[in-house]
């Protein structure tokens, strides 16, 4: 049975940095793609970045990009998504991911295997 347990999210104000952290458990997180969307209040739930197995690759949405790095500690079976210069308009509910069913497009809900419960980041302007 795999676990996501999110942590890191919080109250920060436009152009602060957070980290949020996912720790898996159940299955090392270098044995599948790991990724991370998010859900604004009255939105859909929407891709954020995933990062490749062996950790080689990453991607992006055009709304994060150059701003969230997406990273893994396979020692501590944690993935992470480093966010700078945040704005009011990253608010929403993180989720952590695991498992990309890579016949299907990543950028869909539906084609990842494992979610965590999420944890809620509010940018102040």
């Amino acid at each position: 049975q795999v676990q996501l347990v999110e942590s890191g999210g919080g109250l920060v104000q436009a152009g602060d940095s957070r980290r949020l952290s996912c720790t898996a458990s159940g299955r090392a997180v270098g044995t599948a793609n790991m990724g991370w969307f998010r859900q604004a209040p009255g939105k859909e739930r929407i891709f954020v970045s995933r990062i490749s197995p062996d950790g080689g690759r990453t991607d992006y949405a055009d709304a994060v990009k150059g701003r969230f790095t997406i990273s893994r500690d396979s020692a501590k079976n944690t993935v992470y998504l480093q966010m700078t210069t945040l704005e009011p308009e990253d608010t929403a509910v993180y989720y952590c991911t695991r498992g990309w069913n890579s016949n299907l497009n990543k950028n869909f809900p539906q084609a990842w295997a494992y979610w965590g419960q999420g944890t809620q980041v509010t940018v102040s302007s």
